[in-house]
Order: structure tokens, then C-alpha cells, then sequence
């Protein structure tokens, strides 16, 4: 434990789980979806469903998917921003089962038709974990250069992956894979110590059997897609 578990994060109040972890799910969210959010139906679960609204969790997620940092004087005004960026949203609560209380289902659309639908939980004192991507599971908090891969689980592609990240001196600190049945879609899921140069991300985007490949790094985020 270190002094920001016990302090928190520097934010606009007023819950850390419930406002600050928002804000990050909507943050990184539209940084998975590379471009601006154009549309947005989002569902929220559990206790951000029950007592969000007093918390402000609805703010702060448009706040997020506008791009606002958690310590960002707009977010109790997010709603009129999302207007003036003319961001299509719906706010209404779902059951996702067993899943974290602070739990949330986000179906987004942006420029060239782009979209994703990531389900998040604001696990507490700000953190989140991303638990699922376009109907596959994840497990990843968005705190190291991370990247996803959807491919056809098909032999071969997590050599391709490592080898490539091998060659430019990347570390992978974890790797998760997941698929929806034998020789069906599968994701590959990358947390690494350094940034992926672009060109390595659309040198994967173009492999044979690779479906689209999605970077969530540091500083510049992107998404490729054959």
C-alpha cells in the first residue's frame, strides 16, 4: 500500500469509486475506441445504478467520454458539453449478473463508424479494471501501455505477437487470453513495461487472421482495423 491508496486520488468529489473511477472508465473507454465519442448507451449495474446519481457517476462517466481528467472543474457540467460536442448519449441501468456493484456496460460509436462495447468496474480509491471487450472477457486497469488483440484463434498469432514485441525490446508484464470457442473469435490482451510504436500496431492490424487490434498507450492511443 502507498500514500494514494490511503489519500486518493486529487479529483472533483464527491466519491472516489463512484465519481473519480467514472470518470477514468469514460476516459480510457473513449481512448479504446480511438476517436471521439460520437454516441453512447451506457447501463449502469449494482450500486452505481442505486446511488450514482447522488455521486454524480452519471456526470462524471460523459465527463470521462468527453476526455476530462477526475480533477476537471467541468464535470458537473458534462452534460451540457456532451451537447455542445453534439455526443449522442442514454443513461438507463441494467443487471449484469455477478459481477463488481460498481459495474458498467458502455456501447460506443464514433467516426468511421467505430465501435466498442466495454463493460468496467470502479473497483475503489479511483482504480478501475476494464472486464470486458466486445463480448469477450478482460482483466486489465489501463495504468501500463496495453494492447488488445481480436483475432480467429487460430495457431500462431501469439508467436507473431511476442516476437514482434520482442524485437522492439518491449517487456510484456502480463498476458491474458481469451475465446469464445475452439477456432471461434478469441482476444489477446498485452500489458507491457514501454509503449508499442504505431507501426507495430498496424503490422499486427494486417495479419492474416487478425481482426482488429486496439492500443491503449500512455500518452497516444489508437485503434487499427483492417
Amino acid at each position: 500500500m502507498n500514500s494514494f491508496d490511503i489519500i486518493g486520488p486529487v479529483m472533483v468529489g464527491p466519491s472516489s469509486s463512484h465519481t473519480a473511477g467514472a470518470v477514468k472508465i469514460g476516459n480510457i473507454s473513449r481512448k479504446l475506441l480511438g476517436v471521439p465519442v460520437q454516441k453512447a448507451d451506457i447501463f449502469f449495474h449494482g450500486s452505481f445504478l442505486a446511488t450514482g446519481k447522488g455521486h454524480g457517476t452519471d456526470r462524471a462517466l460523459i465527463a470521462g467520454l468527453l476526455g476530462f481528467a477526475v480533477d476537471d472543474s467541468r464535470i458537473p457540467d458534462s452534460f451540457r458539453y456532451a451537447h455542445e460536442a453534439d455526443m449522442d448519449y442514454r443513461l438507463s441501468g441494467i443487471d449484469l449478473g455477478d459481477v463488481h456493484p460498481n459495474s458498467v456496460k458502455l456501447l460506443l460509436q464514433g467516426e468511421g463508424q467505430r465501435k466498442i462495447e466495454i463493460v468496467a468496474a470502479s473497483t475503489g480509491g479511483g482504480a478501475i479494471r476494464v472486464t470486458e471487450i466486445d463480448g469477450l472477457p478482460a482483466n486489465f486497469s489501463g495504468d501500463y501501455p496495453t494492447l488488445v488483440v481480436n483475432n480467429l484463434d487460430q495457431p500462431g498469432h501469439v508467436t507473431e505477437i511476442t516476437s514482434m514485441l520482442s524485437h522492439k525490446s518491449i517487456n510484456i508484464a502480463t498476458m491474458q487470453l481469451y475465446r469464445s470457442s475452439k477456432g471461434g473469435n478469441a482476444v489477446i490482451i498485452l500489458e507491457c513495461d514501454q509503449e508499442v510504436p504505431e507501426n507495430a500496431i498496424k503490422w499486427l492490424a494486417h495479419l492474416e487472421g487478425i481482426l482488429k487490434v486496439t492500443y491503449l498507450g500512455l500518452a497516444d492511443r489508437y485503434t487499427s482495423k483492417l
